[in-house]
């Protein structure tokens, strides 16, 4: 697939995901075509989200659910606008769950 490889995109996710303090627990890793969000320790990740790239522009959710395993969502556009629908409607996925502090139930997108 033609277009930026997912591995430079890594960082303007995390643009996004670093003007809330309660989310500095999260990672973002390219995985292929994907980019997952992560915490916790390097060899035992906890999953959050992934981020699927369909087309060159568009991209696809999933969020993990409480045994890791992916979940898909409905949603598919272009990737800061996934990031934003995260943060804004699925901010519950993001949370810290090994409670180093999280604000449980905020919606992050206000």
């Amino acid at each position: 697939m033609a277009g930026m490889p997912v591995k430079f995109l890594t960082e303007d996710v995390l643009s996004k995901l670093r003007p809330f303090p309660e989310l500095a627990h999260l990672r973002v890793r390219p995985h292929g075509e994907t980019l997952v969000i992560e915490s916790g320790p390097d060899d035992d990740p906890i999953r959050h989200a992934r981020l699927r790239r369909q087309t060159v522009h568009l991209w696809t959710l999933d969020v993990a659910d409480h045994r890791g395993r992916w979940q898909p969502t409905p949603f598919r556009d272009r990737l800061h606008s996934v990031v934003e629908l995260l943060l804004g409607q699925f901010g519950w996925v993001l949370e810290d769950r090994l409670g180093d502090g999280a604000e449980p139930g905020r919606d992050l997108g206000s």
